[in-house]
Order: structure tokens, then sequence, then C-alpha cells
């Protein structure tokens, strides 16, 4: 048998080269092992695009915490999946405090006792439902963007989130809420 074609060989020397700085064994990780940590998240969490995001977040994470990847301690697989289920549990508690924030912010503006016709109001406490069937991490990041004023920047900062998935939450948000906006519209005008 040669010695490349022993798994556990072949995983240590890609762990050796990642370790280096090689970004070639990173992209051959990815294509090796990004399924295992697609299926892990999307059972965890339950949507394809969280699922899809914390495979980048980890594979980011795993080339940021190389040095720390340590063979003779463990596969580069299961040095993955560590990875993943700590972006998994930062979805989820993302996931809480929008949850938690969204009912705080309508709480306030019921708390606020609008007069019947205020149509301001109406269209808040609407746009807060919206954002909160939308799910994470999308509400979150329009909230951030529209309710918070926040810059794109600022939010892939907080969030962790690389710049061109924010712009994408955005963007695609914007379409959500515009087309659920244009269905309450149609509905209430019926």
């Amino acid at each position: 048998m040669h010695v490349h074609d022993d798994p556990d060989v072949e995983s240590a020397e890609l762990a050796a080269r990642l370790s280096g700085g090689d970004r070639e064994a990173l992209a051959e990780m990815y294509r090796r092992w990004s399924p295992l940590v697609h299926t892990i998240a999307l059972r965890s969490l339950g949507t394809r695009e969280d699922a899809e995001d914390v495979v980048q977040q980890v594979f980011v994470a795993a080339w940021r915490g190389r040095e720390t990847l340590r063979p003779d301690r463990g596969s580069p697989a299961a040095w993955l999946v560590g990875i993943a289920k700590h972006r998994i549990a930062d979805v989820r508690t993302q996931r809480y405090r929008t949850h938690r924030n969204l009912q705080a912010l309508a709480t306030e503006a019921v708390t606020e006792a609008p007069a019947p016709d205020d149509s301001d109001w109406a269209e808040r406490l609407l746009l807060v439902h919206e954002l909160e069937r939308m799910g994470d991490p999308r509400a979150t990041v329009l909230r951030m963007a529209f309710i918070e004023d926040r810059t794109q920047d600022e939010i892939a900062r907080a969030l962790d989130m690389p710049l061109g998935t924010v712009k994408s939450h955005v963007r695609r948000g914007l379409i959500e809420l515009r087309d659920r906006l244009k269905e309450v519209e149609r509905v209430s005008s019926e």
C-alpha cells in the first residue's frame, strides 16, 4: 500500500500543510469536508442559508486559526466539526438575541399607545412582525441596518460575517419585505 493511499496519513499531511499556511490545503479540506460541515449545520439550524453561512465561517475560522490544528490530537475533520459547533452555537445565540430584541421593540411600540389612526405606528409594528417572520440571520441584518441605522461594514464586523453575505442579506431581505408588504396591501384592500 502506497503511503498516500492511507487516509490518516493524507489527513495528517493536509493538516501539516494548512498549519504551515498552504492555501491549497485549505481548498482541499473544503472539497473534502465542507459537505460534512454543511450537513451538521443544516440539521442543527434548519435552513440552507444558515448552513451555507456556517460553512463559510468555519473555513474562514479554520484558516485564521490554522496554528491551533494539531494532527496528533485528532483528525482535521474532527477539528472542523468542533469549529462548526461553536459557529452553530453563535447563530443560535444571535437568533435568541434577535427574537428578544424584536419582542422588546414590539412591546415598546405597543406601550407608546398611539392613536388608532397612527399609520406610522402600524407600519412599524408590521415591519417588526415581518422581520420576526423572516428569521435569522437576515432579520438581524435588516434590523441593524434600518432600525439601528448601522452601515453594512459595521454589521459585518458585529456579526463576524463576510461583507458580501451582509450585502446579500440586505438585498434579498428588502426584496422579501417588499413582496410581503405588497401582499399585505393587496389583502387589506380587498
